[in-house]
């Protein structure tokens, strides 16, 4: 019997629907770059998922309630939220901080290669060969990425620290995405998926708060050269962290769900990849940072290794 995704045919809505996601996570490195002179990285991403709760309250409000069966499997949602809420947004601010938006979202692209690792090592998932194929194109392109398109660079390779950072992320990310296969939770949580992601911030926000009182007592005590000392507060910033709340923390977790639910997970997968080149064309139009050939370069292969890796066989 084919798969769901062999045989699924994408109208115009769940297209639309496997857009919106992409362009609002590359919006969000966008502003996250922006932003980066203005507040914090960890404080700025405690302050995205405290509206992102509010937010969510009036539509999941139940799930918080003493008899809930969210209190049953706190240990779990505690652990969603450290690797979602408070691991890989908090990482990713931290890259922005010295690496650029499509660098940033490049180097995420090599979100399969870790997926394949996490998943053989933690969770006893085989690899197959097309697999390791395409992991290795995906890994060529972060690479060029790293190297700025020349090879002879990768001898003397240093990366940026927000490059590292972003590596860290993706696999932060990779832990998180695997961990919800493993489905413990209420069918009632399950099947909501506000009540789902306000369980996650809920138990999230305490880790966040957590890195945010650390990073605020090592800017007081080091008073790094390249962080903002004190939180520059503006319309500006304001209208950031309603982007933020509103489009990649809640609109786009929607909208991908539901995606996801029409065209089935490999289907959806190549739709993300749609993220970097919409960090492109954001980044040259509100930043000015023009991409050079060896992102397009890179973005290609690491599309293939996609490409390749998620083929079903017949």
């Amino acid at each position: 019997m084919p798969s769901r995704d062999a045989t699924t045919t994408l109208t115009p809505s769940t297209i639309a629907l496997l857009t919106i996601p992409p362009l609002l996570w590359a919006g969000n490195a966008v502003v996250g770059r922006v932003a980066a002179g203005w507040i914090p990285p960890v404080t700025f991403n405690l302050l995205r998922w405290v509206l992102a709760f509010a937010l969510l309250l009036p539509l999941a409000s139940w799930v918080l309630r003493p008899d809930s069966p969210m209190w049953r499997d706190w240990r779990r949602f505690s652990v969603l939220g450290l690797f979602a809420v408070a691991g890989y947004n908090m990482l990713q601010y931290l890259a922005l901080h010295t690496s650029t938006p499509l660098n940033v979202t490049l180097v995420a692209s090599s979100m399969p290669v870790w997926m394949m690792l996490v998943g053989r090592l933690f969770f006893a998932a085989p690899i197959r060969r097309r697999q390791l194929a395409g992991a290795a194109l995906s890994l060529m392109g972060v690479l060029i990425v790293l190297s700025q398109g020349r090879w002879t660079n990768l001898l003397a390779l240093r990366l940026v620290p927000g490059d590292a950072w972003m590596l860290a992320a993706a696999f932060t990310w990779a832990c998180y995405s695997w961990l919800l296969t493993r489905r413990h939770e209420s069918p009632d949580i399950r099947q909501d998926w506000a009540a789902f992601l306000l369980a996650q911030t809920a138990f999230g926000l305490i880790s966040a708060a957590a890195l945010a009182g650390g990073e605020w007592i090592w800017i007081i005590a080091a008073a790094p050269a390249d962080m903002p000392s004190r939180i520059h507060w503006s319309w500006a910033l304001a209208a950031a962290l309603l982007f933020v709340a509103v489009g990649p923390s809640v609109i786009a977790y929607r909208c991908w769900g539901a995606g996801v639910q029409r065209a089935g997970p490999t289907v959806a997968g190549f739709f993300t990849n749609l993220t970097p080149l919409f960090a492109a064309v954001m980044s040259s139009l509100l930043l000015g940072e023009t991409p050079q050939t060896y992102h397009a370069v890179a973005f290609g292969l690491i599309v293939a290794g996609i490409a390749v890796s998620s083929r079903s066989r017949r």
